[in-house]
């Protein structure tokens, strides 16, 4: 159990009545008080725990006043902020609560969405409404880590019996197993192959398996199936897969997100790293402004790792300069996330509906909810001249000498230029440096490595770009350029400053500006300071070779090596029943001795490895290559190339044609474009200009997925014409609504225009998109799922026999259980038309004593359906749709 459970626990066990402070917690449990206090607070910002304001702060348990409910769950919390989550969210309760184990589900989104993290989501949600054990589990399964190798991942899903290859020395459980009374999640499941949907299907069909070598033992389990794919299923997995998926919930990007919600997730991902530093931070506006505009293709996780990356760089010189107050500037933002500000214009109305133009400074609080405003702070500029100014102040105050402060000025400038490659690289300097000083800084290279007689390293090239560009700016800001120590620069390197007075009259000319003598001082650092001890220890392609099984690549790389005299290419093996993850750590920390700015080239056969790269990329910020199902030959090239000084491009280029098992895929064929099945009517008498603004209004207002529902835009200058159009529409499609001043179709539900201006029509609007986008949605799951009965027609017959039931009892059912009812009277009678027995319900007799009342007329409503399928409902079967009416109340 981890800490933060062990300490939730024990404020469980203590009652409701019992309030204890971080320090009595601390003592009862033998813990620090520190770390008890940071999980306290985490629970009570998950909502799990309350706490009563005082010194000290007491935290308690808030009793649940049913086991099926415990106050408001996590997902409730979610749907609450993010609005274009609430069907998504509804699609996964209903996932959760269906009878008698919850339906498998899978969920779809491009990367960085938060597959993984909404699948925790249902997993908590579970937990929380009582569906699964507290201790649960909750089992994690990359399917690309055997995407290639069907019988290792067999055994890794079932388990395996001992000598059932050689090598299986001892039984094994299967994650199926491990995942027992609990929810697996299958992460990338478009890498499953073929064969492996095909066995694993069985297992979702009967919930028996057998391990790898058992022939006469079967198992059963119990597990709950997720899935997460950014690929679209109906071309990536089989359809008799499919089938088995009744649930299918699609996770909107960020940009379908909209604004406000992501100023939530901003203001979230900052709130986090304040509580995780223990100390408030301050947000100045452009910041904020540059993480809500700026183009972000990975979506939410590289908005946090964005944020992280920010909130790292202000923290380092918090510390360094020991300021008062961490506060973030938009020098601390990566460069890409600065370009944010230039599309700001384009948002400048919702910008400032959402954070005002008043407030120059927003402050987060480690564990407050609510944002605070303040003044803005004065930017401290990224130039290292202010940087420099600020270190010669500083050392002065400290009465360092003139010798000393030269010294320690040259130190910080060398770790200005070793630093720049960290914070940019070439794409990124193409993207915020002007083209002009990019040109111009090329020339003046080739001018200085003429005349200094040697090469200037790549860093040191950058560095000379970022700090013309500051120059130009600092000067047209009416900012000095004084160098502190011209003249014993000038007297120390006479050289390097002559080449650094002619590069200033080349800055000059270029710029069409005049530069201080103090310009040419720093010119010459750059070329002073650019010597062997801040080159890389290794600036050519470094080669990785990295295989399953014992010895592969160690026999590649050994042969390779012998005969080109040489120890270059290194090798990693990688033993079936090794951890990846492990094996991951000890290449990149082979990849960190070997690689370089260079770049790596990473050779390997299959699975997992083929992600090593980007990881290994991420993780040390140099380019990496991954060449697939390598060979001797592959080595030996690749080996050969880089030790000759080739480019990573030109190697892996090379490498790459010598494969005799290369081949281009076949381009995948669009999917085709499916017609809205729902339809709003925005109908107006002055004409179609009109009714088109009318049809822009509520696009803009209302959340729909564009795939399903469409707004027509209908004029009324002649209502015979129009009255015949809506028919048609309604022929072909499902009008939901009608917005106009004029009732054009008595069967139809129709809003004012001016109730759609004010507002006061929108919500009721919005709530039926919601309800008809997921009946739709479970349309399409079922016509796939159901296999006696087709999944529309049964549908149809099952929401009128919902509603008559609501209607009789006058018991209205929440959205998600509503939705459940839906799904699980489909699925009964389809069970029960291919002649399956009934589920048994535990104590039956007693529940159907207290609730007869109830059940005779959920019997008599389910008559017509058992009539027209010719099918019988139990006892047990009644039972389990008198359960949705009883609960309802408790899941509102």
């Amino acid at each position: 159990m981890k800490r933060v459970d062990f300490i939730y626990q024990k404020l469980l066990d203590s009652g409701p009545d019992t309030k204890l402070s971080a320090s009595e917690l601390a003592e009862l449990l033998g813990l620090s008080r520190a770390n008890v206090s940071s999980d306290l607070n985490r629970l009570w910002k998950e909502g799990r725990i309350e706490k009563e304001e005082g010194r000290p702060t007491l935290f308690y348990v808030k009793q649940a006043k049913d086991s099926l409910y415990l106050a408001q769950t996590a997902l409730d919390r979610l749907a609450k902020k993010n609005k274009s989550l609430i069907t998504r969210i509804e699609q996964a309760k209903a996932a959760v609560l269906y009878p008698p184990r919850g339906m498998h589900c899978l969920i779809l989104g491009e990367t960085g969405v938060g597959k993984s993290w909404f699948a925790g989501m249902i997993h908590e949600f579970a937990v929380d409404i009582g569906r699964l054990d507290k201790g649960a589990p909750f089992i994690v399964f990359n399917c690309a880590d055997y995407a290639n190798n069907p019988q290792l991942l067999i055994s890794q899903l079932f388990g395996v019996k001992k000598g059932a290859y050689t090598g299986a020395e001892m039984d094994r459980k299967g994650l199926v197993e491990k995942a027992d009374g609990g929810i697996l999640f299958l992460d990338e499941v478009h890498r499953l192959p073929a064969e492996g949907q095909e066995i694993f299907f069985t297992f979702m069909d009967k919930g028996t398996f057998r391990r790898v070598g058992e022939t006469e033992v079967e198992r059963t389990a119990q597990v709950q199936i997720v899935m997460a794919t950014t690929e679209n299923p109906e071309s990536s997995l089989l359809k008799t897969f499919m089938r088995r998926i009744p649930m299918v919930i699609k996770l909107p990007s960020l940009l379908e997100r909209g604004m406000e919600e992501r100023l939530g997730l901003v203001m979230e991902i900052f709130r986090e790293e304040a509580f995780r530093l223990g100390r408030e931070i301050q947000i100045s506006a452009s910041v904020l402004q540059a993480f809500l505009c700026y183009h972000c293709p990975n979506n939410i996780g590289q908005l946090k790792t964005d944020i992280q990356l920010t909130c790292a760089s202000a923290y380092a010189e918090y510390i360094s300069l020991k300021k008062h107050v961490l506060h973030i500037s938009i020098q601390d933002v990566p460069h890409h996330v600065k370009q944010g500000l230039l599309m700001a214009k384009d948002y400048r109305q919702e910008l400032d509906e959402l954070i005002g133009t008043e407030h120059k400074c927003f402050v987060v609080q480690p564990s407050e909810e609510s944002i605070w405003f303040g003044g803005e702070q004065e930017d401290a500029a990224n130039s290292v001249y202010e940087k420099i100014e600020q270190k010669i102040y500083e050392l002065q105050n400290q009465g360092v000498s003139e010798e000393e402060l030269e010294f320690d000025i040259e130190n910080y400038f060398t770790t200005f230029i070793k630093g720049v490659h960290q914070r940019i690289n070439k794409g990124d300097m193409a993207r915020i440096i002007d083209p002009i000083i990019i040109h111009l800084v090329e020339d003046i290279v080739r001018y200085a490595e003429a005349k200094l007689e040697k090469i200037l390293s790549q860093k040191v090239i950058f560095g000379l770009a970022l700090h013309i560009q500051t120059s130009k700016e600092r000067l047209s800001q009416g900012k000095q350029i004084v160098h502190p120590h011209i003249n014993s620069v000038r007297l120390k390197y006479k050289k390097e400053f002559a080449v650094a007075l002619e590069c200033v009259r080349m800055i000059e000319e270029a710029l069409l500006m005049d530069l201080p003598i103090g310009e040419a001082g720093y010119l010459t650092m750059f070329f002073v300071l650019d010597d062997e001890s801040m080159q890389e220890e290794r600036e050519t392609v470094g080669v990785l070779v990295i295989t399953h099984g014992s010895g592969g690549a160690t026999a590649m790389v050994d042969v390779t090596n012998r005969l080109l005299v040489t120890q270059y290419a290194r090798a990693i093996d990688l033993p079936l029943e090794e951890d990846s993850m492990l094996v991951l750590e000890q290449a990149i920390k082979t990849a960190r001795d070997i690689g370089s700015a260079s770049g790596l080239l990473l050779l390997v056969d299959m699975g997992s490895l083929l992600g090593f790269g980007e990881m290994i990329e991420k993780e040390l910020g140099i380019p990496v290559k991954v060449v697939p199902m390598v060979s001797t030959p592959h080595v030996i090239e690749a080996t050969r190339k880089a030790m000759l000084g080739h480019s990573l491009e030109d190697v892996y280029r090379d490498v790459v044609s010598i494969s005799m098992l290369h081949r281009e895929e076949l381009p995948k064929e669009p999917p085709a474009k499916l017609s809205p099945a729902l339809t709003i009517v925005a109908a107006c008498l002055s004409g179609e200009g009109s009714a088109l603004f009318l049809k822009q209004l509520l696009e803009s207002r209302l959340r729909y997925d564009e795939k399903l529902l469409e707004f027509v835009p209908l004029q009324l200058l002649d209502k015979a014409q129009a009255k015949s159009r809506l028919k048609k529409i309604k022929e072909e499609r499902t009008v939901l609504c009608v917005v106009s001043n004029y009732m054009l179709d008595r069967g139809l539900r129709c809003y004012s225009m001016d109730d759609v201006m004010n507002g006061e029509a929108l919500s009721d609007i919005q709530q039926l998109i919601d309800l008809e986008e997921a009946y739709v949605k479970m349309k399409q799951s079922l016509k796939e799922h159901l296999k006696m009965v087709k999944g529309q027609d049964i549908l149809d017959d099952v929401r009128t026999c919902v509603t008559r039931m609501e209607e009789r009892l006058g018991n209205t059912l929440t959205f998600d259980t509503r939705i459940g009812a839906y799904l699980h009277i489909c699925c009964l009678v389809d069970r029960l038309k291919a002649g399956e027995h009934s589920i048994a319900y535990t104590d039956k007799a007693v529940f159907l004593a207290g609730n007869r009342t109830l059940h005779n007329l959920i019997r008599h409503e389910l008559q017509p359906l058992a009539d027209k399928y010719d099918v019988t409902f139990s006892e047990d079967d009644v039972c389990f749709v008198m359960n949705f009416f009883i609960h309802n109340k408790t899941l509102v």
